[in-house]
């Protein structure tokens, strides 16, 4: 089994999510990768980039891959999403994923939190200013970064088996979001935790829940 993680927006592989979950699949002996999905270039930063940069990470493994080794795409909230995308995409590739907060309808709540105006300035100056959570600095994002991401569907429909997590108390990404996709999707199963977007907090519990799904015998169990 190979595991490919993707972080979430404005994110990197060093999150306190993506190491936690390298550390507990390196103790149970499953590859794991996660990706830097702005490839060190976050101005320029578009779904179709990041859909790019997947594409590559699994090319790295397309012949142990063709061999019969399962891959398992992981995403949290925007990564969530594009590992959705690339699933419904590539069903031959993909078989099983695992989405935390996966940002579905993520457009529609970018446009619900900018107004009019903050749009059409964003248009004009060409790049708005943005946390990045990866380096712990402002960096700016280019326009086209919206423009890119109306070409894409607000939740895609794959058809693999999937786990989702999600936390009660998302403000970001409202769980009702994922209750809604699962209810719709008979092969995704919904489990949901007493939290917020970041499920920081939860981590055992998204081990556990994880694990059990991907059928990972706990340590000393043959």
């Amino acid at each position: 089994m190979r595991v490919v993680y993707l972080h979430g927006f404005a994110s990197s592989p060093q999150s306190s999510k993506a190491r936690f979950f390298a550390g507990k699949f390196a103790e149970a002996g499953v590859a794991f990768e996660a990706p830097q999905l702005d490839q060190g270039e976050f101005l320029n930063l578009t779904i179709s980039g990041q859909m790019l940069v997947v594409g590559d990470a699994v090319s790295a493994h397309r012949e142990k891959l063709a061999k019969g080794e399962p891959l398992v795409m992981m995403g949290s909230s925007l990564g969530g999403y594009l590992a959705a995308l690339y699933a419904e995409r590539n069903p031959k590739a993909v078989e099983r994923l695992v989405l935390l907060a996966p940002a579905f309808e993520f457009l529609e709540r970018w446009r619900e939190r900018l107004s009019a105006q903050d749009i059409e300035q964003w248009k004009r100056e060409g790049s708005i200013p943005i946390y990045h959570y990866g380096s712990k600095s402002e960096q700016r994002l280019g326009y086209r970064f919206l423009e890119d991401a109306a070409q894409y569907e607000a939740a895609p429909h794959f058809h693999q088996r999937a786990l989702i997590l999600h936390g009660t108390e998302d403000t970001v990404v409202p769980c009702q979001v994922s209750h809604n996709f699962a209810l719709e999707h008979t092969r995704v199963r919904l489990a949901q935790f007493k939290s917020g977007h970041e499920l920081t907090d939860v981590l055992d519990g998204l081990w556990r829940e994880t694990s059990g799904f991907l059928e990972i015998p706990a340590p000393g169990v043959v």
